[in-house]
């Protein structure tokens, strides 16, 4: 049993997502009056200029040629040189929206895999899928896929099958559709019990539309559909623990997926290579050692410092930028009358959030800024030399905008270490805690995750500013965390394939190192080697709750300005944005992949 237990009582150590409110829908901007002359500045044209708008203003900003220079340097990484940021003040809030926290299972069914030798005895249990993983695959092939063909209300009317299969038809699928086609068809091929299952799960599965016009897809969509169906008899296969019927099917799957091939070829590809390294470690032709020497750099760490091929992802695709965003205009709001600012970030890579704030709060007319305080948060051994590379290029960028930044950085071994007075904390100062992705890497270690909870709250920022993973992959089930990767990976693939071109060689090395190792992670390690343990906004809802953190609505010029970018971008229109409580999902045609999220103290 894995040592998870500060989080058993939140579902960090297992949690199936029962209660999500997500209606994966493009968020509809009303009401936004206030802001009808916000605009890009040079919206059609993103290389006239290296301005970027200030939030606070409701002109058009462009340094001088000296800033642009300055700005150029700093962003030689040519990751979001171009991108133009133009906001205005935030107009009064008069109500707020979902108030009520969600509930979530504290005590999610548990699949234990049975024996080979006792799935060898029963006729009926070798073709059976495990009943809470069968509920959670028809979730995915019925709720989600469908309500991306028709209006909400709709999904809860008697409806047309037949056309929304035809509405699907008369577009390209994506890789999702025909994962969720590939299910469908999965589970009605699957002989379960109509007396476990019940006559109205029954029905409601073999009435689902994407059944029903298989015949109407082209050649090669059969055939990606014919594929991703083998691919989920083989992970039923390994759940079960019949590996000498996964291998058949893995055979099958390997020698029909591409590493260049469709996102849906893809995808396959390094599924099956994660099962066949899960079959692997469980018939003990490998060790953990052996993983560990396989993959002994976690891409998380590269990550830090930006390579060619992690840049080239985030100039192409959307969500950095959209996250990025939307987190600053949050903070912006937040520190409307401070004079003195200190921002704490945990995990800063090469902070060009903080150019982008700056450019904001050097325009401030009627509360001028007196001091910005920069602490980068960072453990281990390489974290130094990145934070420290990064001091210097945000000194030079606030020197060119004549702002007084004092940059300080907290290095630690480990988490456990971190400690409140190793910081520089002015009682005048406004304090604000920004967190991208750092504190979902520490989900694996809850000791050091509940550290820096206790070190935010003995500090009590104004507000912790925070983008994590929207996705389950910490369940105890192997076949559950199968289906929330399968969905999840299948949207990062197709937004790859929208996005990048289909041979771009950065794109092959992001897809194969990064991308790759997150697959194999989740399906084939367990125990302290699985660190990726991404958990949904209502599982980090009721976490932060314990330290007395409140959930602030995200305002209707954070999610305008999260629009403005994606449409900035030629594959924008695919980025779909949702409400969770008071948070924002970020998602690719209706799959949630990040969630951004604003919290206070009581």
């Amino acid at each position: 049993m894995e040592n998870l237990s500060p989080f058993n009582e939140f579902g960090f150590s297992a949690i199936e997502d029962k209660h999500s409110s997500s209606n994966y829908t493009s968020w509809a901007i009303e009401g936004m009056n206030e802001v009808n002359k916000v605009q890009f500045s040079g919206a059609e044209e993103w290389g006239e200029s290296m301005g970027i708008d200030p939030f606070g203003s409701s002109f058009e900003f462009f340094p001088s040629q000296q800033q642009q220079q300055q700005q150029l340097s700093y962003l030689e990484y040519g990751t979001l040189e171009n991108l133009q940021f133009v906001a205005v003040s935030p107009p009064p809030q008069t109500h707020t929206y979902f108030d009520d926290l969600h509930m979530f299972d504290e005590n999610p069914t548990r699949m234990v895999p049975l024996s080979e030798e006792t799935i060898a005895n029963d006729k009926q249990q070798n073709s059976s899928t495990p009943l809470a993983s069968l509920e959670l695959l028809k979730s995915y092939g019925s709720n989600k896929g469908f309500k991306k063909l028709c209006d909400e209300e709709k999904i809860m009317q008697p409806i047309d099958h037949s056309a929304a299969g035809n509405e699907v038809l008369r577009r390209k699928l994506s890789t999702d559709d025909v994962m969720r086609i590939a299910g469908t068809r999965f589970i009605q091929s699957s002989p379960s019990s109509p007396k476990s299952l019940g006559s109205s799960a029954l029905k409601s599965i073999f009435s689902h539309p994407f059944g029903q016009f298989f015949s109407g897809l082209s050649g090669e969509e059969k055939e990606e559909v014919q594929l991703a169906e083998s691919l989920l008899a083989c992970a039923e296969k390994v759940g079960f623990k019949q590996y000498g019927r996964a291998g058949k099917l893995l055979s099958q799957c390997e020698s029909s997926s591409s590493k260049t091939g469709s996102p849906v070829k893809r995808v396959v590809h390094y599924f099956a290579e994660a099962l066949r390294l899960r079959i692997d470690l469980e018939t003990g032709r490998i060790s953990s050692k052996d993983l560990k020497k396989m993959q002994p750099m976690d891409p998380r760490e590269i990550t830090k410092n930006l390579t060619p091929s992690v840049l080239a992802f985030y100039g192409a695709a959307p969500f950095c930028q959209i996250t990025m965003f939307t987190l600053v205009q949050s903070i912006i709001e937040n520190v409307t009358e401070a004079k003195k600012i200190h921002i704490i970030d945990f995990e800063i890579r090469k902070g060009v959030q903080w150019t982008t704030l700056m450019q904001s709060l050097v325009s401030r007319n009627r509360c001028p800024l007196e001091l910005l305080m920069i602490t980068a948060v960072g453990s281990g051994s390489n974290s130094k030399l990145i934070i420290e590379d990064t001091g210097k290029r945000l000194k030079d960028f606030a020197i060119s905008l004549k702002i007084n930044l004092c940059y300080d950085y907290v290095i630690v071994p480990d988490m456990l270490q971190l400690r409140e007075d190793l910081f520089k904390i002015d009682p005048e100062e406004t304090i604000v805690v920004y967190s991208q992705y750092a504190l979902g890497s520490k989900i694996q270690q809850p000791d050091q995750l509940e550290t820096i909870m206790r070190v935010v709250k003995t500090i009590r920022p104004s507000v912790l500013a925070i983008t994590e993973i929207e996705a389950s992959h910490n369940s105890t089930s192997f076949v559950n965390r199968f289906i929330e990767a399968l969905f999840y990976f299948s949207a990062f693939f197709d937004c790859l394939e929208n996005c990048m071109k289909h041979d771009e060689p950065n794109r092959l090395v992001f897809e194969s190192q990064y991308l790759a190792y997150g697959i194999k992670n989740i399906l084939a390690a367990e125990g302290a080697e699985r660190n990726a343990r991404n958990v949904r906004i209502d599982v980090w809802r009721a976490f932060f709750s314990r330290f007395g953190l409140v959930e602030t609505e995200i305002s209707m010029l954070s999610l305008f300005q999260a629009e403005l970018v994606a449409k900035r971008f030629p594959c924008g229109s695919s980025c779909t944005f949702d409400r969770d409580g008071n948070s924002l999902l970020l998602g690719w045609k209706g799959t949630p992949l990040n969630s951004i999220s604003v919290w206070k103290f009581l």
